[in-house]
């Protein structure tokens, strides 16, 4: 009897743990003391689970475009909570939308970022992670 119920608890943590695995801190994919600033312009927006995502294109330095990738909060419910529902979203980010994007890149050097703040061509602030560590001051900034 105790050996089935050390292996049904024993199962019960191997069941547990690949979804242990799968979860990951910002932190250790990015790296936000190196924050970015670039002119951009949206391809796509997904308000998914579980972290919304927003595609951009930008210019580099030799004036050639860049397909970017990036989350923009931890899950949609922080959306919600600060405002931005899924319609209000969609229409503020639609494809050709130009904006500024304050970011913290991929510490794998990769084209994908977590974002800290986007500023649309009006000035108008459509998102900001106040719980983002802002550390590196201004940033650089990428045209």
């Amino acid at each position: 009897m105790k050996a089935r119920i050390s292996l049904c608890a024993l199962l019960a943590a191997l069941a547990v743990c690949p979804t242990l695995y799968g979860h990951h801190g910002t932190g250790v994919s990015y790296d936000a003391s190196k924050s970015i600033v670039v002119k951009a312009t949206i391809t796509e927006f997904r308000y998914a689970n579980p972290h919304p995502q927003i595609f951009f294109d930008i210019k580099n330095d030799k004036g050639e475009v860049e397909h970017w990738a990036g989350e923009i909060a931890p899950n949609p419910v922080q959306l919600v909570q600060d405002g931005w529902g899924r319609k209000r979203s969609e229409a503020a980010l639609a494809p050709g939308t130009e904006v500024t994007i304050t970011m913290a890149p991929s510490r794998a050097g990769t084209q994908v970022s977590l974002v800290q703040k986007i500023v649309n061509s009006k000035g108008e602030e459509v998102l900001s992670r106040a719980s983002q560590p802002q550390e590196g001051g201004e940033g650089q900034r990428k045209q």
